[in-house]
C-alpha cells in the first residue's frame, strides 16, 4: 500500500528536498506541501494524508498547534493523519507537548536520508519514533516533574500483569522483538498485548504509551 505524504515546513528548500527523496521512494506518495501549519492543516484536511512531517518552528502556526489540530480535530473531521515531527534541535522545547498532542514522534532535520524514509514507514505503520537524543531529554524531563497523577495511576488496574509488563518495556525502549526476547513470548504474541494496552488506556500509539507510563509512576527515570 502507497503512504501518501504531506510536507509541512517554512523553508522551501527543505521541502524541495525531502519531497524529492520520499517521491523516489516506490511506496511513498508527497501529495503536497505548505509553508506554515495553518496551510498544513488545511492541506491535510483536502489530501487525507497518512503521515504529515511537520517542522516545529513555523510562522503563522507554529507545528505543536498545527499537530494538536489535527490529531484532536473538530466534530465532523474523522481523518487524523500520523504527524511526525521534524527540527533542527534536539532540545526543542515543544517535544513533551507534542507528544502529548499525539505526534507519533521525532527526527533531527539533520538525520541521514535513510533515516527520513524509514521514519515514515514506522509512523505510518502506526509505530513511534524517537531520535535517541529526543528520548533522553524527555526521560529526564520526567524525572523533574511532580509526583503521578492518581486518576492515570488507577488506570493501571485494568491491566492484565503481563500487559502491565509489556507497557513497562516500551517505556523503557525495548522494540517489539527485545521484549519477546525479554518476556520469552513469540513476537506476534506481544503486538497482540501491545494492542490491548493501547486500546484500554486510549492511547494513540506508542509515543503516548512510553507518556502513560512516566506520568502513572509505572516507571520512573534512573530506576
Amino acid at each position: 500500500m502507497t503512504i501518501r505524504v504531506i510536507i509541512v515546513d517554512d523553508q522551501a528548500m527543505v521541502r524541495a528536498g525531502f519531497a524529492a527523496l520520499l517521491a523516489a521512494q516506490s511506496d511513498i506518495d508527497v501529495v503536497g506541501d505548505a509553508a506554515d501549519g495553518r496551510q498544513g492543516v488545511e492541506l491535510s484536511r483536502r489530501t487525507h494524508p497518512d503521515v504529515v512531517l511537520m517542522d516545529v518552528r513555523m510562522p503563522e502556526m507554529d507545528g505543536l498547534e498545527a499537530a494538536r489540530r489535527l490529531l484532536d480535530p473538530p466534530p465532523g473531521v474523522v481523518h487524523r493523519p500520523k504527524v511526525l515531527m521534524l527540527t533542527t534541535f534536539d532540545v526543542d522545547d515543544y517535544v513533551y507537548e507534542a507528544l502529548r498532542a499525539g505526534a507519533s514522534g521525532f527526527l533531527l532535520k539533520d538525520a541521514p536520508p535513510a533515516d527520513l524514509i524509514s521514519a515514515v514507514r514506522v509512523v505510518a505503520a502506526g509505530e513511534a519514533l524517537l531520535a535517541p537524543s529526543v528520548t533522553r531529554r524527555l526521560i529526564a524531563d520526567f524525572a523533574a516533574r511532580p509526583a503521578p497523577r492518581r486518576n492515570r495511576s488507577v488506570r493501571l488496574n485494568g491491566l492484565t500483569p503481563r500487559e502491565t509488563e509489556v507497557l513497562e518495556l516500551i517505556a523503557r525502549g525495548l522494540s517489539n522483538q527485545e521484549i519477546a526476547a525479554e518476556l520469552v513470548l513469540a513476537e506476534q504474541t506481544v503486538k497482540t498485548h501491545i494492542g490491548r494496552v493501547l486500546a484500554k488506556l486510549s492511547l494513540r500509539d506508542r509515543a503516548q504509551a512510553v507518556i502513560f507510563a512516566y506520568e502513572s509512576g509505572l516507571v520512573t527515570p534512573g530506576e
